[in-house]
């Protein structure tokens, strides 16, 4: 959509739904629970990457924090049955009722759940979006890469110094994370096989081969080896979450350091359904509370001098947005909505009669290889284990990298929300790449199946409120004093070839460092 009808269709569009008046909500809602009122000084919604960085170091300068997050605590540990399997799929999937489509297969409908998977349909490309306390880091599979320097520049601002950042934010993120390679003791297990063939194919193609820092103490998937602990990690059975420990997800890094300061509070169940700009300029979030069957138990509206968005690439661009169009906050820069990206996602089954896979599969990653030395074209493929199912001589390969593609959020009068638009050819170019090095490595004879074309998603949101053009490089939205973006939306549609998490965490661990140097005590 052209810019001057895109900007037409928020301004137009700016009908109340729900709350009547600026901080009122409607009389038939206020009439089925309890309306209560708070009042702090920081507000971040989202407690994902960004916002865990965001909570620790603002409560390391000694700023209070409360933190927002609509999914539930997942606490787990040795032996654990927190998560959800796969292979016996149940509600723990599905965000209230989402129905997610799992490389390329569709689920059945569960019953209504505070999940940890919400698919966030759109018109081209389907998002998936994590909920739980800890957010993306709960279900993403680790692969915490930091970008070459070169790509880094050629696909992000070159503004954000790129050498301070691997000097110091890139180091502080992998410190916080404890990253780790898999030890050969493990590659060598029998359940890794795909792991080893995955590396032969690769050295054969003539590509480079790297071990792929995870955050993740491996001494835990060793001790399933010898019995100790039941199979989690050696099974493949922690594409959602990893019952027996040991992987460094955000609840159990920075935001539990958050919460040993005494100056955050991570408050569950806690579903963000609007924010507004207040008269006297501070900032207002209207909240329900939320049971674990989606039931609304309380709402409540939430005022704060300073407001961190950081709930999800598509989450924060809905909310920024529904609030443009409903002129609950005012001139919003013109590019929100804009500069998304897919991050060039795409996820393959390996099916080979030359090796022999097995099952199970160990995982969650041990390998993979970078294609970096040209900034255009960078990617990069690993090989992700199956579920633990019956052997069908398959694995999976994800490959994702730098794309051009962009797509952008509209607002939908009708239906009260922004929704995605995306190109039919966005990712080509860098599809028909990575296929082509897909194809090399799993070898002669091999079928391939891209699931991604079959069922267009991405698990690597970015973009929608993008710095330069909605937000200035330490998160502030531009014209709105006290009001930061500091997640996926603040990058703009690719982390140069690398899976998003690192990227996002040290853009963060960068931001709050400027804004614990100018903002604490005037604005925050």
């Amino acid at each position: 959509m052209p810019e001057l009808s895109r900007r037409s269709a928020l301004k137009g569009a700016a009908v109340a739904t729900g709350l009547t008046a600026l901080g009122a909500p409607s009389a038939a809602a206020s009439n089925r629970v309890r309306l209560t009122r708070e009042e702090h000084r920081v507000v971040v919604i989202g407690s994902g990457f960004g916002g865990g960085v965001t909570a620790l170091r603002l409560a390391q300068a000694g700023v209070p924090v409360l933190v927002l997050e609509r999914g539930v605590r997942w606490p787990t540990g040795p032996n654990a049955d927190t998560f959800p399997s796969i292979t016996r799929p149940d509600s723990r999937i599905s965000w209230l009722g989402s129905t997610p489509s799992l490389f390329g297969l569709e689920l059945a409908p569960f019953d209504r759940f505070t999940g940890l998977i919400e698919q966030v349909p759109g018109r081209g490309m389907d998002i998936m979006c994590a909920a739980g306390v800890g957010g993306g880091s709960l279900v993403y599979q680790g692969m915490t890469l930091q970008p070459d320097e070169d790509v880094f520049n050629a696909t992000l601002p070159e503004q954000l110094d790129y050498r301070r950042m691997a000097r110091e934010h890139y180091p502080r993120v992998a410190s916080m994370l404890r990253l780790a390679t898999a030890p050969d003791e493990l590659i060598a297990s029998a359940t890794y096989e795909p792991s080893r063939a995955f590396a032969r194919g690769v050295e054969r193609a003539g590509y480079p081969l790297s071990k792929i820092p995870m955050p993740i103490d491996w001494d835990y998937a060793l001790r399933e080896l010898t019995g100790e602990l039941k199979p989690s990690y050696t099974n493949g059975d922690c594409a959602f979450g990893v019952n027996n420990g040991g992987k460094h997800s955000v609840d159990v890094t920075y935001l539990a350091a958050a919460e040993a300061t005494g100056r955050v509070t991570v408050a569950p169940q806690h579903h963000v359904t609007d924010v507004a700009q207040a008269p006297d300029g501070r900032w207002q979030v209207h909240v329900d509370r939320i049971a674990t069957d989606g039931t609304v138990l309380e709402q409540k509206v939430i005022t704060a001098g300073a407001l961190v968005m950081a709930a999800g690439t598509a989450n924060t661009t809905k909310l920024l947005m529904r609030a443009a169009a409903k002129e609950r906050i005012r001139d919003l820069p013109d590019g929100l909505g804009s500069g998304w990206g897919s991050n060039g996602d795409r996820i393959y089954t390996w099916t080979s009669f030359a090796e022999d896979f097995g099952s199970p599969q160990g995982g969650p990653v041990v390998y993979g290889s970078l294609e970096w030395d040209d900034p255009a074209r960078a990617n990069t493929v690993i090989q992700a284990s199956i579920p633990p199912i019956a052997d069908l001589r398959t694995t999976m390969l994800v490959g994702y990298g730098v794309s051009e593609g962009r797509g952008e959020f509209v607002y939908d009068a009708h239906a009260d929300d922004a929704v995605l638009h995306w190109p039919h050819d966005g990712d080509a170019e860098l599809a028909r790449h990575v296929d082509e090095r897909v194809a090399r490595i799993a070898g002669d004879g091999a079928v391939r199946l891209d699931t991604t074309s079959l069922v267009p998603n991405t698990w690597h949101p970015l973009g929608g409120a993008s710095m330069g053009s909605v937000c200035d490089l330490a998160g502030r939205v531009l014209g709105k004093r006290g009001l930061y973006v500091l997640d996926g939306a603040l990058l703009p549609g690719t982390s140069a070839a690398c899976n998003p998490s690192m990227t996002i965490a040290a853009v963060a661990e960068r931001a709050t460092d400027e804004l614990v140097a100018h903002d604490v005590g005037t604005v925050i």
